[in-house]
């Protein structure tokens, strides 16, 4: 018999689509790539989403995140998620956690009882947090490295942290993952140098800067989106091996 998962099912079989309906795979960062990347995990048929953020979709969100629309601007980034999924989906499980994820808020989240995870986040705490608190608790992460201030969505690679070139944040990463003893990680990161964005000193988006940020980087609709539809592929394709 036909479902929404038939066309997906003729690729992998029946088999993979069984691991899918019964994995939990939790999503930290909805913005543009992890917006996509929660997109194609519940288009797949990952059957328990954990899907954490603590932003709001803006106005300034439209131009790259899905899960931004004229109807979702105010709304919590991890309700307008999950109700997009269940829209997609209702059988699909759902948590939705409105929370900025730091070391402070580690102790909120069971990493041992989810079989993937994805780091999506922006900032370098979050990020080092995270990849320790997986690898404590044996469960697979792939990391986001830098999608801002770049235009050729052709340029990203799957490897490890220690593999990666070119991309500052990851660059960062792997000074901070050897310091703390993390000898792999599998990332997603860009080899095309990032573009200098620049912006006139009476620009008003400079009254849109959050706390503690001295500049905003430049995104557009087809960059950050092919990295999270890239991690999406890596963690569905790892979960049916």
């Amino acid at each position: 018999m036909m479902n929404p998962y038939s066309r997906t099912e003729f690729l992998l079989g029946k088999t993979a689509m069984e691991k899918l309906k019964n994995a939990r795979v939790a999503v930290f960062g909805l913005g543009g790539v992890g917006g996509y990347a929660v997109e194609a995990l519940a288009r797949s048929g990952v059957g328990h989403l954990v899907l954490v953020d603590h932003d709001t979709v803006s106005l300034t969100n439209l131009n790259r995140q899905i899960l931004a629309t004229r109807a979702t601007v105010g709304m919590k980034k991890a309700i307008a998620a999950k109700e997009r999924v269940q829209s997609i989906d209702p059988a699909i499980e759902v948590e939705a956690m409105d929370t900025f994820f730091l070391p402070e808020t580690a102790n909120l989240f069971d990493f041992g009882s989810y079989d993937y995870v994805i780091d999506a986040i922006d900032t370098v705490t979050g990020k080092l947090s995270l990849v320790e608190q997986a690898k404590a608790a044996g469960t697979p992460i792939i990391c986001a490295m830098g999608a801002g201030n770049k235009l050729d969505a052709t340029a990203f690679q799957v490897a490890d942290i220690y593999e990666t070139t070119v991309c500052p944040l990851a660059r960062i990463m792997r000074k901070e993952c050897r310091k703390r003893g993390i000898k792999s990680l599998k990332v997603v990161y860009s080899q095309e140098e990032p573009i200098c964005c620049t912006l006139p000193p009476d620009d008003p988006a400079w009254a849109e800067l959050p706390e503690g940020r001295n500049a905003l980087p430049g995104s557009c609709a087809f960059v950050p989106s092919v990295m999270g539809l890239i991690i999406a592929g890596e963690v569905i394709k790892d979960l049916v091996k």
